[in-house]
């Protein structure tokens, strides 16, 4: 597995979830039981561990899992979206 995306940028992300409150929300029922599946180099691998995970907990429809874009947060003036303060 490449630890970095095709530019060679290394641009970690964070899979996790836990059951909703709501299946219209991210509000989670118990916060101590969020599952950290864990942080990767790149979004494919965030991908694939995002749907594996998804996929195991298939009969909870309560259950839901996220990737978080780590990269942003940690550079956020690569982010396009970014506006300086």
């Amino acid at each position: 597995m490449s630890e970095s995306d095709a530019s060679g940028e290394q641009l970690l992300h964070l899979v996790f979830g836990g059951e909703l409150t709501n299946l219209q929300g991210t509000k989670f029922e118990d916060l101590e039981k969020l599952d950290i599946v864990g942080i990767y180099p790149n979004y494919k691998a965030a991908y694939d561990a995002w749907r594996g995970a998804s996929q195991r907990t298939v009969d909870n429809a309560k259950m839901r899992y996220f990737i978080v874009h780590l990269h942003r947060l940690l550079d956020p003036e690569d982010d396009p979206d970014y506006l300086p303060t």
